[in-house]
């Protein structure tokens, strides 16, 4: 059972949890991470969903995903669903979300890291990831154009997000 803690609309937390599965009440938000992995060539570490996963089955998708857990910070978060999903450690401390992004049900979390890595480092978590492969700028808008990605507001500007220090949308 997965329990997450409950945030207003100020992003501070009310002291209540909600268990993932359930629906939330109008005015209940939580928090997503999402985690874009560069490897050293700029490279962009992309992942594709199980057929069977709930939310956007056999999408291609961000290097990794999730929701935070009762208790954990959404750089803890952002830490434990890379190691989950993909079987790698990652250090975020010395660096902080890239942006936040406030949807109807909580607050996505975007954190952007460039780090030295192969695909035989990786060890997939089965039940959530079927594939993960490297795309440049080009392929990824290869798999958006084709819908095979899924349509993130942002998709056209995330190779130039990597190195931004101010966002413009």
């Amino acid at each position: 059972m997965e329990e997450w803690d409950l945030l207003n609309e100020n992003r501070e937390l009310t002291g209540k949890t909600h268990i993932r599965g359930e629906k939330l009440a109008p005015g209940e938000l939580h928090l997503v991470v999402h985690i874009c992995i560069f490897n050293e060539k700029g490279k962009l570490l992309i992942q594709k969903r199980q057929k069977d996963k709930e939310g956007w089955p056999n999408y291609w998708d961000l290097s990794a995903a999730g929701s935070a857990l009762k208790g954990e910070t959404s750089l803890q978060a952002a830490e434990r669903e890379v190691q989950e999903e993909l079987g790698i450690t990652i250090d975020l401390s010395k660096t902080r979300a890239k942006f936040s992004y406030h949807f109807e049900a909580g607050f996505d979390d975007y954190w952007f890291i460039t780090q030295d890595l192969e695909l035989s480092d990786l060890t997939l978590q089965e039940e959530e990831v079927a594939d993960a492969r490297f795309v440049t700028k080009e392929e990824l808008e290869v798999l958006k154009n084709a819908g095979e990605f899924i349509p993130y507001f942002f998709l056209n500007q995330v190779f130039e997000l990597k190195n931004a220090t101010s966002i413009h949308f």
